[in-house]
């Protein structure tokens, strides 16, 4: 016979735990803190079309953990609430005008533009750290609150395992689902990671704001390659940030123009959205850009060699792609400058790149797949 489940907390006593993990979620760095419940059928539809449309592109962990994603008592046996966190991650120093910056280096084809979100430390470990943290002082003052019954157990999860993070922020009350897909706060814009503690014990839900995109479509009108297919319709194969990431293989030549000049991820939807006028600044000095994510340009990294590569992205988001993807990024942002620098007529600015193109070839350092990219640079 099982054990009958722990009874849940008094009202009062619920409320006292909660003001509690607000003020410990704030010492942490995060922004703010909401419980989902469990129940999301309704939103199983949705990501089974999506993968029968194939949007997810290569990244089959998508197809082969199906449904789990929306069912949190199949991926961690026994959880009955979520409580969701958002963690800002414009960088504590950004400039007033950090968009119009950003735009700025996008139109400069010989800067090499690696999305804002990883200039600084990996966020995985800073958030997982955190969250870590967190579950364990919930744990310790629900036994506190709660003698009479054993700790409550808590997984965390930030952007690692099959969560629906936005559908569970927002029906948390972190904000909403914009047309993007990523989650849209009144308050922050969406310059913030998501990330979650699954707990088995139940705490009361905080409730859902209602969406604030209107009419607005310039993130679809925005997106280089198109990727933004319909309000709330991403089709990964076309977006830059699933190109130069997650994809491993040859970036399709009819997108490569697209790309331009960004080597890892692209900001652009996040750019024009008008709710990031209202983006917060990080508190955390992991997030303060690193050398040389904001001032690099194209030539100088690369000349970078593995072992440059390795020591420069030690502690970062951008070493998951590996050398081989980082050179081949590298490669059609050196084509999209070579024939941008011919257009303005730069000749001597197209003809060093085209040196070192060529000097790549020669020495015959590269695999295929980033021989492959050189020569269409050089095309």
């Amino acid at each position: 016979m099982e054990p009958a489940p722990p009874r849940p907390l008094a009202a009062a006593t619920a409320h006292t735990l909660w003001q509690r993990l607000q003020g410990w979620a704030d010492e942490l760095g995060f922004s703010q803190i909401g419980v989902a419940d469990i129940d999301l059928r309704d939103a199983e539809a949705g990501l089974l079309a999506w993968l029968e449309q194939g949007w997810h592109g290569s990244m089959d962990y998508m197809a082969r953990h199906g449904l789990k994603r929306a069912r949190p008592a199949e991926l961690v046996p026994g959880t009955v609430s979520v409580i969701t966190a958002r963690m800002d991650y414009l960088p504590p120093g950004a400039a007033a005008n950090w968009r119009a910056r950003e735009w700025e280096r996008l139109r400069d084809p010989q800067q090499a533009v690696v999305s804002l979100y990883a200039r600084g430390r990996d966020y995985h470990k800073v958030l997982r750290q955190r969250l870590q943290v967190l579950a364990e002082r919930l744990q310790s003052a629900w036994v506190e609150l709660q003698p009479d019954a054993p700790p409550p157990a808590c997984r965390v999860f930030t952007d690692s395992a099959p969560v629906l993070e936005v559908e569970l922020a927002a029906r948390s009350g972190l904000g909403w689902r914009g047309k993007h897909t990523l989650l849209l706060s009144r308050q922050a814009g969406s310059m913030f990671f998501l990330g979650e503690i699954y707990l088995d014990r139940w705490l009361p839900r905080t409730p859902a704001q209602s969406p604030h995109c209107g009419q607005c479509r310039a993130c679809l009108d925005v997106c280089p390659t198109g990727a933004i297919v319909a309000p709330y319709r991403l089709d990964a194969r076309r977006c830059i940030a699933y190109l130069t990431i997650e994809h491993e293989g040859p970036i399709p030549q009819e997108l490569r123009p697209s790309i331009g000049n960004r080597i890892y991820g692209c900001d652009d939807c996040q750019l024009v959205c008008p709710w990031n006028k209202f983006a917060q600044r990080s508190p955390l000095a992991d997030f303060v850009p690193r050398s040389p994510w904001d001032d690099a340009t194209l030539l100088q990294l690369w000349g970078w060699q593995a072992a440059d590569f390795e020591r420069h992205t030690q502690g970062s988001a951008i070493r998951r792609i590996g050398y081989v993807r980082w050179r081949r990024n590298l490669a059609v942002a050196l084509g999209n400058a070579r024939r941008a620098a011919h257009a303005a007529g730069a000749p001597a600015r197209a003809q060093a790149i085209e040196a070192a193109l060529r000097d790549a070839l020669q020495h015959a350092a590269d695999p295929p797949l980033v021989r492959e990219h050189i020569l269409w640079a050089l095309g």
